[in-house]
């Protein structure tokens, strides 16, 4: 009996992952089949399944499969090929997983089903290696573009922050010098400006504690779950966020079915790569649809998640027998609408920002030199008087 770790989802679309003892994989996944689990993949425990799992970015995978892509069209075989990147890899954890894979293949596991299926190994590498530029270029205008207001936002802070914590007591010793009485305003934003410097460690810690509680929960599969529903949910983001998984999985979906992967296993690969769990388990419950006879456009518009024009042009793709590449278009229109979406959000969010930026400055002036004024005023009339 040998250790197997299977990704599965159940009747209801929730996905996990479990390590379980069987003879053999193909037994494992029978038996969870015949369960009424949907299975996406058995494979074998390695040294490092006890470790948690990390992803691999994005820029240095894209290299290694440039890489890989040159030794195998140099004739290298692909095992020697895997040994040989291993080897050079900087990145220790990247390096023990090629060395697992390398380990696997070397057994006679398949490097990837769409490579064995289509016949084709340098086509298929080709065609991921553009897919994954074309990921990596557009995640790099997504962060670039959103640089600008966390900046904003963060000078906005450290500048309201140190005028409460700096600015404003400064006027309050000013003033119980003075001694005379305050506006109701100047008492508010002086009691406020005492309380924050007492509690700011506290509320500081209390913040810290909050974010860990909230990042623990996010790794559950219910907070999972939780954070995909709010961030779908919210205004104006939440459909760029749909739309750019839409994107994501269109132009998957194209890549596999163009490496010559049939529907099914195409669309259960695919959506393992969405980020969105209920775009995911959208994509998951459209399989059965798919596997019951419905076209792919039936499917996806039963599961009440992708938009209606995705749906109608999958179907315009279907119809005329040329889905992969109408899929590429999907992909194509709904990144360029992420991308305007974004634009003209962000356009809007930096003026709203600096507009309450400028409210809370403004309030804070007029709350310290209201009773300078006062005093002014008072004193002006007492000199007329």
């Amino acid at each position: 009996m040998a250790e197997f770790v299977i990704k599965l989802a159940d009747e209801r679309g929730r996905v996990m992952e479990q390590t379980q003892t069987a003879a053999t994989a193909d037994e494992l996944r029978a038996r969870f089949i015949h369960a009424g689990y949907h299975v996406f993949s058995v494979r074998a425990r390695s040294g490092f399944a006890g470790l948690k799992r990390r992803k691999v970015k994005l820029e240095p995978f894209l290299i290694f499969n440039q890489q890989f892509l040159t030794l195998i069209r140099a004739g290298l075989p692909i095992l020697g090929s895997l040994l040989m990147l291993a080897k050079g890899q900087k990145n220790a954890h990247f390096a023990a997983q090629l060395d697992d894979v390398a380990g696997r293949v070397k057994t006679g596991e398949a490097l990837s089903s769409a490579f064995e299926r289509s016949g084709n190994l340098l086509e298929v590498l080709e065609r991921f290696v553009n897919f994954q530029r074309i990921t990596l270029t557009f995640r790099k205008k997504l962060i670039t573009s959103l640089i600008y207001p966390c900046v904003l936002m963060t000078l906005v802070t450290a500048l309201v922050l140190f005028m409460f914590a700096y600015v404003v007591p400064q006027f309050a010793t000013l003033y119980d010098q003075l001694g005379s009485k305050l506006p109701a305003m100047t008492i508010y934003l002086l009691d406020f400006s005492k309380w924050l410097n007492h509690n700011l460690l506290w509320i500081l810690l209390t913040i810290l504690a909050l974010a860990a509680s909230i990042y623990k929960f996010a790794t559950t599969e219910r907070g999972r779950d939780f954070v995909d529903a709010v961030r779908i949910r919210l205004p104006v983001f939440g459909n760029i966020w749909l739309k750019y998984q839409v994107a994501l999985f269109a132009r998957t979906l194209s890549t596999l079915l163009t490496g010559g992967l049939s529907l099914v296993p195409s669309l259960e690969t695919a959506a393992r790569t969405i980020s969105s769990r209920r775009v995911s388990k959208a994509v998951i419950t459209s399989i059965t649809t798919v596997r019951e006879g419905k076209s792919l456009a039936e499917a996806l518009i039963s599961t009440e998640v992708f938009p209606d024009l995705a749906a109608e042009m999958i179907a315009v793709g279907e119809q005329t027998g040329a889905l992969p590449q109408m899929l590429n278009s999907v992909a194509e229109f709904f990144d360029e609408d992420v991308a305007t979406a974004l634009t003209a959000s962000l356009a809007l969010i930096e003026p709203v920002i600096l507009i309450i930026m400028g409210i809370v400055v403004v309030f804070i002036l007029i709350s310290l030199y209201l009773p300078i004024f006062s005093l002014g005023m008072t004193g002006g009339s007492a000199a007329g008087g």
